[in-house]
């Protein structure tokens, strides 16, 4: 007599098989972070092969046909809680995208993964586009089959979108860009009248070790727990966890510009507080993976922009930092500063771009990426399209590969789809610290004392702690209430800005 397993079983058999996968995607995870902060050149082409022979297994694990009846047997079971109910939905939502992808295909993008991105590195230490287009082009055609395989009623270029905020499509972020083209491009022509800040204090010598420590203190004061993570120095910084115990960001210096490893550090910062602030109970589960992109995005660019570079933020850091660099900063009032860190003017690098600006880096992007799906543009052509596009939009004129179509790693990693996120997190992390302000008394005065526990609290409970129970849309209407709305940004841009350039006197 077969003896029916309980709806309490079957859920803790789909657990473990989902926290198995998880350790083999983080195993992943663990050499992904070490190629890009400590492996040897000569370990590549072996960490290469290590690399696509655990994504080959995760794979293997997920569309497997026993975890496929599993999720299907408890998706009809009635006795589970809403956050069983919803991360057993969500796994097999999962299951069944998953299943799309033949093995072999799997395996043959993690091979050109890695390909692409040592290729890039190496491109980047040449200055050459030309290294790096071969191992591009393969990525297109390789993400071209991607999206025909997820399948799309609209363009290609919809079914990658899908992968990093669900619900969102080409029809949607043209919407949005043309938006922020009509807003954004009125204050900018504003901007542009004023004087510009004096910011050359800022390019004086920093010597990388001050600059470090300062980096970690700033990243202690925001909350982030280095007994649960670490900084280390990469090409491009980024924040990778294994599990919300074990979170680690990266950075890179330039003694030449402060502002390049501050801000990385808030930055990324802000990705981190995520991810420890992720539920560790739901380790492996959905319940227990960020919302979206987009809500990542969010979180990073909410403390870097609206908290890091606030003049209530400043006026409590700024001391410390005119004490470490006292040749540099001493005679230069907080003012000063101040508007320095907020120039708004047109520049090359996306990283390094003012918070206005930046959603023009970000269109860029999306605009490359579509024509490259659908064809319409090719990546021996790309270096001229970059710099065309960025004397077009940003009035500025490209000198070189590393400084143009070079710059970015996401292309090395097949991240296609992933740069509008960049641009959603912005405009969602204005509407949420808007709501912040609303709802906590005194939550500037506590940022101006240099105090960011109560706003890091306020986010775990309204954000980090839902995981992906709620889509984007679902979870910002739900804290704020209403969906995302670019007026939020709108209206803190004007104000901010407007104040910084004097605009209501002109």
């Amino acid at each position: 007599m077969t003896v029916q397993k309980t709806s309490a079983d079957l859920y803790q058999d789909y657990v473990e098989k989902m926290q198995k996968i998880a350790d083999v995607r983080n195993a992943m995870s663990v050499l992904g972070w070490d190629q890009e902060t400590y492996l040897p050149p000569a370990g590549a082409t072996f960490r290469g092969r290590q690399l696509t022979t655990l994504s080959t297994i995760a794979h293997e694990l997920f569309a497997d046909e026993s975890l496929g009846g599993l999720l299907r047997e408890l998706g009809n079971r009635t006795d589970l809680s809403a956050i069983q109910q919803k991360n057993v939905a969500l796994s097999l939502e999962d299951y069944e995208k998953n299943r799309k992808y033949p093995a072999a295909f799997v395996a043959e993008m993690s091979s050109a993964t890695n390909a692409a991105y040592h290729a890039w590195i190496k491109a980047r230490k040449e200055n050459n586009f030309a290294v790096f287009e071969p191992l591009l082009a393969k990525m297109v055609d390789l993400k071209k089959r991607e999206a025909d395989i997820l399948g799309y009623t609209g363009h290609p270029y919809d079914a990658l979108l899908n992968e990093y905020e669900r619900g969102a499509d080409v029809q949607m972020l043209d919407t949005i860009f043309r938006d922020v083209k009509n807003s954004l491009l009125p204050l900018l022509q504003q901007i542009a009248l004023r004087d510009v800040p004096d910011r050359k204090f800022l390019a004086r010598h920093y010597p990388k070790d001050q600059q470090w420590e300062f980096g970690l203190g700033i990243l202690r004061s925001m909350g982030y727990d280095f007994n649960a993570g670490r900084q280390d120095v990469s090409e491009h910084p980024f924040t990778t966890s294994f599990n919300p115990r074990d979170v680690r960001v990266t950075t890179r210096i330039d003694e030449q510009d402060l502002g390049n490893m501050t801000w990385s550090c808030i930055h990324e910062g802000g990705h981190a507080l995520y991810e420890q602030g992720l539920p560790a109970e739901e380790y492996g589960l959905p319940c227990g993976e960020a919302a979206s992109l987009g809500i990542h995005e969010s979180q990073s660019r909410l403390w870097e922009n609206n908290v890091g570079r606030s003049l209530i933020f400043w006026q409590h850091h700024y001391g410390n930092l005119q004490g470490i660099f006292r040749s540099n900063l001493l005679a230069v009032p907080l003012q000063n500063f101040y508007k320095a860190i907020n120039l708004v003017q047109p520049s090359l690098i996306r990283t390094e771009a003012d918070e206005l600006t930046y959603h023009f880096h970000v269109m860029i992007r999306y605009e490359i990426e579509k024509g490259l799906l659908d064809g319409s543009l090719q990546t021996k052509d790309l270096r001229d399209i970059w710099n065309q596009y960025y004397l077009d939009y940003l009035q500025v004129k490209v000198p070189d590969d590393l400084r143009g179509v070079l710059q970015d790693i996401h292309w090395s990693h097949g991240s296609f789809g992933y740069f509008p996120t960049y641009s959603l997190g912005s405009f969602y992390a204005a509407q949420l610290y808007n709501t912040a302000v609303k709802q906590v008394p005194g939550l500037e005065n506590a940022i101006a004392s240099g105090n960011y526990n109560t706003l890091l609290e306020w986010l775990r409970n309204n954000i980090h702690r839902y995981g992906r129970f709620y889509t984007s849309n679902e979870l910002c209407e739900k804290v704020t209430g209403e969906k995302l709305s670019f007026k939020h940004f709108l209206a803190y841009a004007e104000k901010k800005y407007g104040g910084i350039y004097e605009l209501n006197e002109q």
